[in-house]
């Protein structure tokens, strides 16, 4: 059979946000999302980046195990890591064999993943939004596919940390956060939950790329008010 390959845009050899202890973070190519916040819109495209095998993977990977030692592993990221799934899967697979800690950071839109998050030990979940109308026109797809994904983590068990990016005049009312806190209260297995910032320090690329950016003269979140939405999050989600 023959091998599969991934593509992969970028890695990170020193990750520090992306799951527990120190990581290696795999940020692969790819996404059907195409999210008015994003910064990456380079990863959009599934081809781009640079060609590996699960096998070149994890070699890369033992190379710096001794830095993550037990408390780090490895995230695999994107664009939205689902859109590679075979690769991902093999590489996930290898990284078990070598008893490396297994994170994955997505939105949960995928069709085949229930084989994955077996080989996965962590799951950060990007909300985007959690009512469908706002999931539309943050992202312009359906809710479906992610909610279904997060249906299936909980059936499967699987540690989460949920993440939402909280975007001045679109998420950033006292009432959309309580909305979540309703949504995540029934989870089990959220061992963190985190409210990140909107930033504009993607706006080059798009001009770089010739893409329209949809939110053209919205400011970054306010830092501090940020912090208060997720001290008022915080305060409902975890019993």
């Amino acid at each position: 059979m023959k091998e599969c390959k991934g593509q992969i845009r970028s890695i990170e050899t020193m990750g520090l946000v992306d799951g527990p202890g120190i990581r290696i973070v795999f940020f692969l190519q790819g996404c059907p999302l195409r999210c008015i916040f994003c910064h990456n819109p380079e990863t959009w495209s599934v081809l781009g980046g640079i060609t590996m095998s699960p096998q070149e993977v994890i070699e890369k990977i033992l190379k710096y195990k001794n830095y993550f030692g037990m408390d780090g592993g490895v995230t695999f990221s994107g664009g939205e890591p689902l859109m590679q799934e075979q690769f991902l899967l093999e590489t996930l697979k290898l990284c078990k064999k070598n008893h490396i800690h297994t994170a994955l950071d997505t939105s949960g839109v995928g069709d085949h993943y229930n084989e994955i998050l077996e080989y996965t030990d962590l799951v950060i979940w990007d909300v985007k939004a959690y009512e469908s109308t706002l999931y539309q026109k943050i992202t312009g797809q359906s809710i479906t596919r992610s909610l279904s994904f997060l249906d299936t983590c909980q059936k499967m068990n699987k540690k989460m940390w949920i993440r939402q990016v909280i975007i001045p005049g679109i998420n950033d009312t006292k009432e959309y956060i309580l909305g979540l806190q309703e949504f995540l209260k029934p989870l089990k297995n959220i061992e963190k939950v985190e409210l990140l910032p909107y930033e504009t320090l993607g706006i080059s690329k798009y001009e770089n790329l010739k893409i329209p950016y949809r939110l053209k003269g919205v400011s970054p979140m306010d830092i501090q008010r940020c912090q208060k939405l997720n001290d008022i999050l915080q305060e409902g989600v975890y019993r």
